[in-house]
């Protein structure tokens, strides 16, 4: 089992953190992984992206330009990555930001109002783990479980009070795609 993720959006939507979760979780569940940032020079409201690679075999490059998932936050990515997801891919847009259709008939695609979910669980900070129970729910290339236990190891004891409002993201997430 081979996946291969960009994860985009402007600085600060927690893109990168949506990425990385899928690796540590990745690695927790003893796959093999890769995590490659790159933003731009702003971070906050500049752009941001990463690749993700999860697999059973060797992860042979962290590059990622052809993706059988493609998460985009903004227009901008949307814009830039949609032709990145290889044909039977998916490709997961927020909704609330994104007022684009896919052209694409090639590719399964689910419109995600992350931001307004967000907004709804009373954060509007958890729209990227709303986004992240989208895509765990329907590739199943990590456990949701261990994407919130790696998401508890690396908030550590000061912000584990936010645990249960990203549950809460990952699970709305899951039930927008069913």
């Amino acid at each position: 089992m081979l996946h291969q993720i960009i994860s985009a959006g402007f600085g600060g939507q927690g893109v990168l953190l949506l990425g990385q979760l899928i690796a540590y979780a990745g690695l927790k569940e003893e796959k093999n992984v890769s995590w490659l940032p790159s933003y731009g020079p702003e971070m906050r409201g500049g752009t941001a992206n990463c690749c993700v690679v999860v697999s059973d075999e060797e992860v042979g490059s962290p590059v990622v330009t052809e993706a059988d998932v493609v998460v985009v936050m903004n227009r901008p990515s949307f814009e830039k990555y949609e032709n990145n997801v290889v044909p039977g891919g998916k490709l997961f847009v927020n909704s609330s930001l994104i007022d684009l259709r896919s052209n694409r008939t090639d590719i399964e695609v689910y419109y995600v109002p992350a931001n307004h979910i967000a907004d709804e669980l009373g954060n509007g900070r958890v729209a990227n783990m709303v986004m992240l129970g989208a895509v765990l729910k329907k590739t199943h290339i990590v456990s949701p479980k261990t994407a919130i236990e790696c998401l508890a190891a690396s908030f550590g004891e000061r912000k584990a009070h936010l645990i249960p409002i990203n549950e809460q993201a990952l699970e709305k997430g899951a039930e927008v795609v069913r």
